[in-house]
């Protein structure tokens, strides 16, 4: 019993940081914000799929450099596919995230040091809680200078040895990206009870502290 309300403590308290986030979350501002920075032609794109989108969106929000993430379904062939389809695998589209940054503040080099950390790279199945191909990670490179970024890191990572077993991210051309509904943009600041108590029941933070965090300590 004392573990199990240390646990329901530890999930508040850390819902309660984003919490102060979300006091100044505006959607409106959010999705203007969204549709200027698409029409910047200084800004660059990049997709990644790693699981449940809501978690894929925090790790590269407060990267200097980054100016916005958008939740979302690419991979498949499908026109404007909604969560239902996706998520109960009617389609052949995976959760994604697309990322649009400012080349000039941060590399794409970087999103992917960074994409490598946020979730089990040697999943192919889905992501924690998450199975199927819906939530299957992947690359999608959007240009040749992408592809071959995204291919040397990925080599890399495979033999650092950090996993003892063998990294199957997908690397693919992008197609098209199709924008999620607006109530799973910005989730975690939406809903931060909800979020972080899903995102520690699966086993993400733990997977993450083990691999990356507890490693870099010693």
């Amino acid at each position: 019993m004392k573990r199990k309300i240390l646990i329901v403590l530890g999930i508040l308290i850390l819902a309660q940081g984003y919490n102060l986030f979300a006091n100044s979350y505006d959607e409106e501002v959010d999705i203007k914000k969204r549709s200027e920075a698409r029409q910047n032609e200084n800004y660059e794109r990049a997709v990644f799929a790693g699981g449940c989108f809501w978690c894929m969106q925090p790790p590269f929000d407060y990267l200097d450099g980054v100016i916005t993430t958008t939740a979302g379904y690419t991979g498949g062939p499908e026109k404007e596919p909604t969560y239902k389809e996706v998520s109960y695998g009617k389609t052949g589209h995976t959760e994604s995230i697309e990322v649009i940054y400012d080349p000039q503040k941060i590399t794409y080099d970087k999103l992917l040091s960074v994409f490598w950390m946020s979730f089990d790279p040697t999943d192919a199945g889905g992501q924690f809680y998450d199975r199927g191909q819906q939530y299957r990670p992947g690359i999608f490179y959007l240009n040749n200078s992408q592809k071959e970024a995204a291919l040397a890191s990925k080599e890399k990572l495979d033999k650092s040895g950090r996993f003892d077993k063998p990294i199957v991210v997908e690397v693919t051309q992008a197609g098209e990206f199709w924008d999620a509904e607006e109530y799973h943009q910005m989730y975690y600041l939406k809903k931060p009870t909800h979020y972080k108590s899903y995102r520690i029941g699966s086993g993400r933070d733990k997977f993450i502290d083990k691999y990356w965090r507890s490693q870099a300590k010693n």
